[in-house]
């Protein structure tokens, strides 16, 4: 099974909050001081909302998967299709802990196809090396391409 993910970036936590649990109508399945999470069934998303001092908006978008052979299916489909993707083993990231893929589509979106596999007792930390596979803007950083490391670096 895949589920959309998204995670979007708030100025506030406790008002998004009461916002998306009215929305959703359910309250998250995790909460933290500066993070929340809802995995919802009606509609199938991983829904996250964070306020760690980025812009405020979407984030990034995703699939989660409930594999590691699932994972490799998707990322396989991105290398096959030219894409650049920077690939990560055991990250923490929204207290979770994840492989995960990421690729740019051709809008400058950032895309993260994951797997989770345990918790975090901390967010993760990193966002430029998540970035590292964006495609350069006329003011974005330069590319760079990456096939895989190892890296403990956050959605």
């Amino acid at each position: 099974m895949k589920r959309l993910h998204l995670h979007v970036s708030v100025p506030e936590l406790g008002p998004s909050i009461q916002f998306y649990e009215t929305l959703f109508g359910a309250p998250p399945s995790v909460v933290k001081d500066d993070y929340a999470k809802w995995m919802l069934d009606d509609p199938l998303v991983n829904f996250a909302i964070s306020q760690r001092g980025a812009a405020a908006g979407v984030e990034h978008v995703g699939i989660q998967v409930d594999s590691a052979a699932e994972l490799d299916v998707l990322a396989t489909r991105l290398k096959a299709a030219g894409e650049v993707t920077f690939d990560q083993d055991a990250a923490t990231c929204c207290y979770a802990q994840s492989d995960k893929s990421w690729v740019t589509d051709p809008a400058g979106v950032r895309w993260e196809t994951f797997y989770t596999f345990g918790e975090a007792t901390s967010y993760g930390e990193d966002r430029d090396v998540a970035r590292a596979a964006a495609p350069a803007a006329c003011c974005g950083p330069t590319p760079v391409a990456v096939e895989s490391v190892k890296s403990s670096a956050c959605c």
